[in-house]
């Protein structure tokens, strides 16, 4: 395994951690760290997943992006998704060349990160006048959620994560209706991709209700694990990741 860190802006958190297999032509996650939105959690908490998913012969880049508290929220964190996801797979290939194959690119995301890699996949259905519109999507064939935020107004209705998501939005939907219509996965529709949610049915972070909600009127499938909190899915040492890594090599083409 060789590591790098890849800069896909000027800004400090504009970084990525590119883990390598010794294979070549490996299939590239594109790993989205959660912590809903704010700055206290960064990728580090995704480092432990990062280097099981390289065990597994795959290249992984665990992205960074402002948050909350810090220098990011709204609007910032999109832009910096945005542009992580937009610009990875030529920066990675450009780093490391042939090692990736950019055919079997996957994004997965972990709660907020979750919210995040979708929300990326989804810009194509954004008013053509915002700054975030993208008609051409990256190369990304799939993505993989886990226990994703995506109905951000009732997430804030529950108060999830004390209060993340006003936090992050900058208020409710009453007042910024306008910032939740466009940042709201269950909103915006079906991703053009093949989506997979997995989601623990003992989550008391993101209630697995709101992932049933989501795959029922999207389309995207949903695997329910049994037993599995909304931590343990980000644990490669819990008996949940067996079942998470597998969604995960399911979804590399």
């Amino acid at each position: 395994m060789t590591t790098t860190t890849l800069a896909y802006g000027s800004h400090p958190d504009q970084v990525a951690d590119l883990y390598l297999p010794e294979n070549a032509s490996a299939p590239l996650i594109l790993l989205l760290h959660g912590g809903f939105w704010r700055q206290r959690v960064g990728r580090e908490y995704a480092t432990g997943v990062a280097r099981a998913l390289v065990a597994g012969g795959a290249a992984v880049a665990n992205i960074e992006y402002r948050r909350a508290g810090g220098d990011g929220g709204w609007p910032l964190t999109f832009t910096d998704v945005a542009a992580a996801l937009d610009s990875l797979p030529e920066l990675v290939e450009t780093a490391a060349p042939g090692r990736i194959d950019r055919t079997r690119i996957v994004a997965v995301g972990h709660s907020a990160g979750g919210h995040l890699a979708l929300w990326a996949m989804l810009r194509h259905r954004l008013p053509s006048r915002n700054s975030w519109f993208r008609e051409e999507l990256p190369p990304i064939a799939g993505i993989v959620a886990l226990a994703p935020v995506t109905d951000l107004a009732e997430a804030y209705r529950l108060g999830s994560g004390e209060d993340a998501v006003a936090e992050f939005l900058g208020g409710g939907p009453d007042r910024f209706g306008d910032r939740y219509a466009v940042a709201e996965p269950i909103t915006l529709g079906p991703v053009p991709v093949p989506v997979i949610v997995v989601h623990g049915e003992l989550d008391q972070r993101v209630p697995v209700e709101m992932s049933r909600d989501y795959c029922a009127k999207t389309g995207a499938e949903l695997v329910e694990l049994a037993g599995v909190d909304h931590f343990q899915l980000m644990d490669p040492d819990s008996p949940a990741w067996p079942a998470v890594r597998a969604e995960i090599d399911r979804a590399v083409p």
